[in-house]
């Protein structure tokens, strides 16, 4: 059986130790620690710029480099065991970051005030290393090694969900576009919401929709459906608001958006039929 390119890393000359005996390979790996170092990166199937991309990573997300070559690095991502190509100049070593971005979006400034040149846009979920804090007119700014500053009520230690309520979560990013193989607050695709929603509540997800499709938390029937549940149809997923209406980004209006259930059913069915399934992510307590 083909394992899935996603989630296993191998190719003819090169692949995963956790692979050695289910693939045929001329060497095997660990890989090496590494991580992010830029804002937002793309992971492509391929070292080639101008092949689509499957995800993306956020500034602080560690990964294994399995291989580098001609400026590519193939990795494979801690969080969610995602296989690709990456800019070899877009990771580094790995540092122990002490804040995560709460907002959709923040800015680095080049110094410890709200006048400042921008260096960086930071998504939610990214995370930073403060060496320092420092107050200017008011405004609290985390500092960084190397001079940059973030306001600091936009972040949040490391390690504490900033919410119960990932469906919350998702709210925020309403209106945010449409982007495949999106999973930041600048752009982002059905499944990343349903990731980066459900992790900045200290829950891991799948990161595509056929995977959440079957395997992230428990089947449901339609009737059953409250806040938070999914819908599924063939490579798109919703998250539910309420019994009636749902939250999902899409590309009919090209964002994040609310649209009933019922119109939704209908709207979509023209194209890839009913849905295929519904999920509830977290189980209740």
């Amino acid at each position: 059986m083909m394992l899935d390119r996603r989630l296993n890393a191998y190719r003819p000359d090169l692949a995963e130790s956790a692979l050695q005996g289910k693939v045929e390979a001329v060497r095997f790996t660990d890989g090496e620690p590494a991580m992010v170092g830029q804002p937002v990166v793309d992971l492509r199937p391929r070292p080639d710029l101008g092949s689509g991309i499957d995800t993306q990573l956020l500034l602080g997300e560690t990964v294994r480099v399995l291989d580098r070559a001609d400026g590519w690095a193939w990795i494979k991502a801690d969080a969610d065991g995602y296989v690709g190509y990456l800019p070899e100049v877009s990771i580094g070593r790995v540092t122990a970051p002490t804040h995560v971005v709460l907002t959709p979006r923040t800015f680095v400034y080049s110094g410890q005030d709200l006048r400042f040149p921008v260096k960086a846009a930071l998504s939610m979920g990214s995370t930073i290393t403060a060496v320092g804090e420092a107050e200017t007119r008011g405004t609290r700014y985390l500092l960084l090694a190397d001079g940059g500053a973030l306001v600091a009520n936009h972040c949040g230690p490391v390690g504490i969900p900033v919410a119960t309520d990932y469906v919350a979560v998702v709210a925020r990013f309403i209106e945010t576009p449409y982007l495949w193989g999106g999973k930041s607050g600048f752009g982002i695709d059905c499944s990343g919401l349903v990731q980066l929603a459900l992790r900045m509540t200290g829950r891991a997800a799948p990161r595509d929709s056929d995977m959440q499709a079957s395997g992230l938390g428990e089947p449901i029937g339609r009737e059953q459906l409250q806040r938070g549940d999914l819908v599924f149809w063939k490579g798109h997923v919703a998250v539910m608001e309420d019994a009636q209406m749902m939250i999902h980004a899409n590309g009919h209006t090209m964002t994040v958006a609310r649209e009933g259930l019922d119109d939704a059913i209908e709207r979509i069915g023209w194209l890839y039929d009913a849905p295929t399934g519904y999920r509830r992510p977290i189980a209740e307590t």
